[in-house]
């Protein structure tokens, strides 16, 4: 310790933040524990396996269509 300067430690401040009611975070609260009732997960992944598809397949169309209209470009120019 210093003898010219010695240390003396602060006394701990009071930190109080009131909690004021938040309709938003409660709504959000609520819908994630609705998310975990039973069968839930199950539905989540049959939704999101159905998105897959619709996009795979949309994507799978657009490419058909590109590689039709470029074999069509390369039958007009030879």
């Amino acid at each position: 310790m210093s003898v010219l300067f010695p240390k003396v430690p602060k006394p701990r401040e009071w930190d109080y933040r009131p909690i004021y009611y938040d309709k938003d975070k409660e709504a959000r609260k609520d819908k994630k524990l609705a998310r975990l009732r039973h069968g839930a997960f199950r539905e989540e992944h049959e939704k999101y396996m159905t998105e897959f598809r619709k996009k795979k397949q949309s994507r799978l169309i657009l490419w058909i269509v590109l590689l039709g209209l470029l074999i069509f470009g390369f039958y007009i120019i030879l």
